[in-house]
């Protein structure tokens, strides 16, 4: 087994890589990004991209990502061959090794020693196909995805509130409409650019924008008021906010009436949150506070946006359900051109964690703990219900148990690099190298691809045909425009591959259309249900909404459901839920050693772990290595200039990057991307107690010049 790669803004290479094979490319195909989940609309020709004007979502705008995707399918670190304990192998060999390393392990150690990790990325078919190879192929349940590290709280929120996981239960179009706009955590500008489009409606109508962030973002400097709250502490401001938008007559008491339950003991518990405490706790003046929520209280339409900043916690879903409260209490939801809505990060966030990939779910958005979802899915899989594992561990602790006694022994990854974005990402390559077996599948030899036994070379994004669930719930057609290199399959033919090795090979088709159709079948009925949705009506109608059932009471073709919380929300009695929730402090505060908060984000020119675009030239030279963004006051007391390497230490550990001084942070805080190995290293990796979602925004750290004595390191930064 490889060692684990250490080096920070590095990628690995691989002198077996064959010389890259240009994709010829089908003139003028249309197709989807590979990257956010606006899944913007862009044809691909003659090895270049150009937007698409049909898509709502981005109507002839792309960012600098999406101009460059198509570098991508000709990369020269494309991998176009699989790899066997790091010397190029044939299919044949690479996928009987597999099989009969699984065979050997679960037969030794049982059928959870074999465990499967996917990615928000995989078009719904492999999503859906995947989970399914788990608990039918495997009969494993140790299988989740990096989708819990994106929209888990969000998704948990949403769930008791509404009792429907959907990031926006309206068109995006709908957001130009509103009068203002509260987001909580979100840094469109950046991590999506085209979105911005929707917010520069508002203000061409005269609307205001309120953005919650503790830095400086280039979407906080869009904003009318922006209130620059303390990391970990965006659950104490959304407390504040509803305190007073209940004392200043905000809220919308018939609206409640009609259509909540739970406002009493949501009024009574912010009761103690008055603005001069909120304002202690987070650092944001109570006179903003008192202006955010006139904005939002005075305007005609309303709507409240989460994003990963008021997620990525150990109380995440508290955070987002303190939110949905305080849209709730205005009478939002479920009011055309107002309501609350999370924007979903990864390109198929949405649709990947509706079918199967997350521990504890089945297609359909179903519980897998419940009898009447089990007796369902079996029926379409053609198994016993009594076959299908149970709940397994979430992402996190899966991984955090590779290897050890009672834990997996073997991994198969599937579009995700978790040894740069996991939690205590150091600790995590440790685990993944005390594995038996792990198998990577992926397009270029990226960190944790570089650690395994097994590389399987796969199809990337223009090369492949499949539907993507963009963050508004609108189920797209991702067509193929490109030919893969020889050398190259996809996700479904890698995994009927290996099924049929393991005897399962008839269950498993790698036609994307035909594992769509079951797809349909097992998620209807469900909350996710896309059994009236088909290839030909969402090319015709560019995308269709889910909730789609196969037909309307009168036995017509059901339109789909761009609004569905217009009549009633998605719970027993048809009414939200507002839910009382207590601010806690972040699960790692700042002390004497470490007195610094440190969080994390994106940049503009980098997407997730960075696996494909520090491929692309342009974007790499733009963004080219990690750093630590520090403010002036901090590096004065340090004696850092701008530019100088320093080391930035945590609790588990530390890692050495550039310093960036900015007046765009907090003096109390530290900011360093997550697109190369570094700060995932010094993450924490404690969980909110519902989602599962680590605490990626927030831990305690302290920065050091490299030459400081060991006697003098943190006291600058007092």
């Amino acid at each position: 087994m490889k060692p684990p790669l250490r080096t920070i803004g590095t990628m690995p290479t691989s002198p077996f890589l064959p010389a890259p094979v240009m994709s010829p490319v089908a003139e003028g195909s249309a197709t989807h990004c590979p990257y956010c989940a606006l899944q913007c609309g862009m044809h691909v020709a003659g090895g270049a991209v150009t937007p698409r004007e049909d898509v709502p979502a981005n109507a002839g705008g792309l960012c600098q990502k999406g101009w460059t995707a198509a570098e991508l399918l000709t990369s020269p670190e494309r991998l176009t061959t699989p790899l066997l304990r790091g010397r190029p192998a044939t299919w044949d060999e690479a996928l009987d090794f597999t099989a009969a390393r699984i065979r050997a392990v679960q037969e030794e150690h049982g059928r959870d020693a074999v465990a499967v990790f996917g990615g928000g990325g995989l078009t719904n078919e492999a999503a859906y196909q995947l989970g399914k190879f788990a608990r039918v192929a495997l009969r494993t349940s140790r299988i989740d995805y990096n989708g819990r590290f994106c929209m888990s709280s969000a998704a948990a929120a949403a769930g008791r509130a509404f009792g429907m996981d959907r990031g926006l239960p309206f068109p995006i179009t709908d957001i130009g409409r509103a009068d203002a706009v509260l987001l909580a955590g979100g840094n469109v500008a950046e991590t999506m650019p085209p979105f911005v489009r929707h917010l520069t409606r508002i203000r061409d109508r005269g609307g205001r924008l309120v953005v919650v962030d503790p830095r400086v973002t280039p979407t906080a400097a869009l904003a009318d008021l922006h209130l620059q709250v303390t990391p970990g502490a965006d659950l104490a401001l959304a407390l504040g906010l509803l305190h007073l938008a209940v004392a200043e007559g905000h809220a919308d008491l018939g609206y409640l009436a009609a259509r909540t339950t739970g406002f009493e003991a949501v009024r009574d518990s912010v009761a103690a949150w008055w603005p001069e405490r909120v304002e202690r706790v987070t650092g944001v003046p109570a006179a903003r506070m008192r202006e955010a929520v006139r904005i939002l209280g005075g305007a005609e339409r309303a709507m409240i946006l989460t994003g990963r900043g008021a997620e990525q916690h150990a109380k995440g879903t508290d955070t987002v359900t303190a939110f949905v409260n305080l849209a709730l209490t205005l009478g939002l939801p479920g009011r055309e051109g107002s309501g609350y809505g999370c924007l979903t990060g990864q390109g198929n966030g949405q649709g990947g964690r509706e079918h199967g990939q997350k521990a504890d779910q089945l297609p359909g958005c179903r519980r897998i703990d419940d009898p009447a979802a089990r007796a369902h899915v079996a029926s379409v899989w053609g198994v016993d219900p009594g076959d299908l594992p149970g709940p397994g561990r979430s992402a996190y602790e899966l991984l955090d148990a590779l290897g050890t006694p009672g834990g997996p022994k073997a991994l198969l990854v599937f579009g995700s690099n978790p040894v740069v974005s996991a939690p205590r990402a150091g600790h995590v390559a440790g685990r993944l190298g005390a594995l038996d077996l792990l198998v990577v599948a992926d397009v270029v030899l990226s960190e944790t691809a570089a650690m395994a036994d097994v590389v399987l070379s796969v199809t990337q994004w223009a090369e492949e045909a499949g539907t993507m669930t963009n963050l508004e719930g609108r189920v797209l057609l991702r067509r193929r425009a490109a030919d893969p290199p020889p050398g190259v399959r996809g996700d479904l033919a890698v995994l009927h591959g290996i099924a049929a090795r393991l005897g399962h090979g008839h269950r498993f088709p790698a036609d994307p259309r035909t594992v769509f159709d079951e797809l349909r079948r097992a998620s209807e009925g469900g909350i996710a249900d896309y059994s009236g949705i088909t290839y030909e009506r969402i090319a015709a109608e560019t995308g269709v909404f889910w909730p789609c059932p196969r037909s309307t009471e009168d036995g017509g073709p059901h339109p789909g459901t761009p609004r569905p919380f217009l009549d009633r929300f998605a719970t027993p009695d048809g009414r939200a839920r507002l839910v009382p929730v207590e601010h806690r402090p972040a699960a790692e505060e700042p002390d004497e050693e470490f007195p610094l908060h440190l969080t994390s984000g994106r940049t503009l020119a980098h997407y997730q772990s960075g696996a494909q675009t520090r491929r692309v030239p342009a974007l790499n030279a733009a963004s080219p290595a990690p750093y630590v963004e520090l403010h002036p006051e901090l590096a004065e007391r340090l004696g850092v200039e701008d530019g100088e390497t320093v080391r930035v230490r945590g609790r588990r550990g530390a890692v050495e990057c550039a310093a960036r001084v900015s007046r765009a942070i907090r003096p109390d805080t530290l900011f360093m991307p997550f697109h190369w190995e570094g700060v995932n290293r010094l993450t924490n990796p404690a969980l909110d107690p519902v989602s599962r979602m680590p605490e990626f925004k927030v831990c305690a750290a302290m920065v050091e010049r490299l030459d400081a004595p060991a006697g003098a390191r943190g006291k600058g930064d007092r």
